[in-house]
């Protein structure tokens, strides 16, 4: 499993962002020898939005984008669903989203190259953003990077009777029911669950990854080809594997290897080919 201790090579800030009365916790990772102007990343993490810190930034993919792309990576520390079901987690996440864009100069991010990933639960909230901010215009977001996302309250074809490693059936049911306490699962927001969303049309581009015995696989697919049909550039590449994050799990694996490349790659691209204007 990789490590949660910061990268020598990289720069960690702790910052406070506002949000109402409260601040929010967050880590700002730059690099030593930042670019004038960054490619922006908000990067949430995973932890099926009951556990989890925002420590795990540097186990996760973001840390290459930061030492290979000079990327200047946010990393929220949202409030859990234990303490603060929905929708605390995607406040704050907006909160961190719309921080960024106000702050862009200050943080040394191109205002027009804010991007928005995660894992996991993390992914489900980055999918989750990209909705509202497409819907409130508040921040445009250029590109979304969601490995094996927490998509869909409801059971699907590979997350009903899953006894897959790390993340299997029973724990994502438990997990939805802490997250959506309170909540009408009939008329549910897709800001909460984003596969109950409808309209696709314009999303930000994405890529996304993720193993085909995991219980995210028929959701991720099944996103990626609701953005596809709606004109969307998107693609997702799945590996052979039962392994939720196996990426983060087995990090020293052939596998997991073939996935940081290929994720490293769909970035390069993206940093080179996507930007969005701010309003």
């Amino acid at each position: 499993m990789l490590s949660m201790r910061p990268d020598p090579e990289i720069r960690v800030q702790k910052v406070a962002i506002p949000a109402g009365r409260r601040r929010i916790p967050a880590l700002v990772l730059s690099p030593k020898k930042a670019p004038v102007l960054a490619t922006g990343v908000l990067w949430i993490h995973g932890g099926g939005y009951i556990l989890g810190m925002k420590e795990m930034v540097h186990m996760s993919r973001a840390v290459d984008l930061v030492k290979k792309f000079g990327a200047v990576v946010v990393s929220p520390g949202y409030r859990l669903a234990f303490a603060a079901p929905y929708p605390a987690a995607l406040d704050d996440c907006y909160a961190a989203l719309v921080y960024m864009k106000a702050r862009a100069a200050e943080l040394g991010i191109r205002a027009d190259q804010i991007m928005v990933g995660g894992e996991s639960a993390g992914g489900g909230l980055c999918a989750a953003l990209c909705i509202k901010a497409r819907d409130t215009g508040d921040v445009n977001v250029a590109f979304q990077m969601p490995p094996y996302p927490m998509l869909d309250d409801r059971d699907t074809k590979t997350s009903r009777d899953n006894h897959g490693k790390v993340w299997n059936t029973r724990r994502n049911r438990f997990a939805w029911r802490c997250y959506l306490r309170g909540q009408k699962r009939g008329d549910l927001s897709p800001y909460a669950a984003p596969a109950r969303l409808t309209d696709f049309s314009d999303l930000p581009p994405a890529y996304t990854f993720v193993g085909d015995g995991e219980p995210f696989y028929a959701e991720t697919v099944q996103y990626v080809e609701n953005l596809k049909k709606n004109g969307i550039p998107a693609s997702v590449d799945v590996y052979h594997s039962n392994m939720h994050a196996f990426d983060m799990m087995q990090p020293d694996t052939p596998l997991s290897q073939e996935a940081a490349r290929r994720f490293n790659e769909q970035f390069a691209y993206a940093q080179a080919h996507y930007f969005t204007a701010q309003r």
